[in-house]
Order: structure tokens, then C-alpha cells, then sequence
């Protein structure tokens, strides 16, 4: 097994922080589909701004909000307005790497998507969802 890269959120802004939340970031729950990342899921954050690399855990922001919000210790890491990088890991087998492609999701500086690449389309998501049952 190989730890892969499963996902990216790729330069999001950061819209919002919340010092008294007891902690995580809250990633609109749109972003969040698209990139394959569940409510609790661990991420890895890096702000381009500062350097600063931190793991927290997501959890849903309103839909379509364009929301990004550092929440609890982490909002002392990035200021509004700094681009973010949120990455996801998950193991991969061995045999699967060499065709293997994480999900990625490029945004606007409003936080809206505006390419994606390895992300499937919402029939191949039931597709895929299916044949999981």
C-alpha cells in the first residue's frame, strides 16, 4: 500500500475564521463533493501566504457559499484573503498506482469552481456509488 494524494482543493481563499469554534474548517459543502471529502475527514491544509502546513478535520459549510473558515486554533494560521490548499490522502494498493489519479478541483478567487480534473461526473458518481452496494 502507498499513501496517494485522494483529493485537492486548489487555492481557495479563505473567507472567514472563527478563534472560538472548538476546531476544523468548514469547506462549502459544494467544494466538498466535488473533491471527495466527507464531513469529519481529516485534511491537510497549507496556506501559500505564510508556509503554514496544519491537519485538521472538515466539516460542511453552506452550499454554494463559496465559504472557507478556519475554526478554533487554526484560525490563527491564515488570515481572510489568504489562498489555501486543502489535500486529502487515503492508501492505495500497490498494483492500482500506476494508473492511479486523485481528484482535483481548481477555484476562482470567489471560490468557485473553475476546472476540475479526476473528478467524475454526477452519472459516474452513481455509477460508482452503485456498484459499491
Amino acid at each position: 500500500m502507498r499513501t496517494m494524494l485522494k483529493s485537492k482543493l486548489h487555492r481557495a481563499r479563505v473567507t472567514q475564521s472563527n478563534i472560538d469554534y472548538e476546531g476544523s474548517i468548514s469547506i462549502d459543502k459544494g467544494l466538498m463533493e466535488a473533491a471527495d471529502i466527507l464531513p469529519y475527514e481529516q485534511v491537510e491544509v497549507l496556506n501559500v501566504n505564510n508556509a503554514a502546513r496544519f491537519t485538521t478535520y472538515a466539516i460542511e459549510g453552506e452550499r454554494d457559499s463559496g465559504v472557507i473558515c478556519l475554526n478554533g486554533a487554526a484560525a490563527r494560521l491564515a488570515d481572510k484573503g489568504d489562498v489555501v490548499i486543502i489535500l486529502t490522502y487515503h492508501q492505495v494498493p500497490e498494483e492500482k498506482t500506476k494508473d492511479y489519479h486523485p481528484r482535483l478541483v481548481y477555484v476562482d478567487a470567489q471560490n468557485r469552481i473553475a476546472q476540475t480534473n479526476g473528478v467524475p461526473t454526477e452519472k459516474d458518481w452513481t455509477t460508482e456509488l452503485l456498484s459499491k452496494v
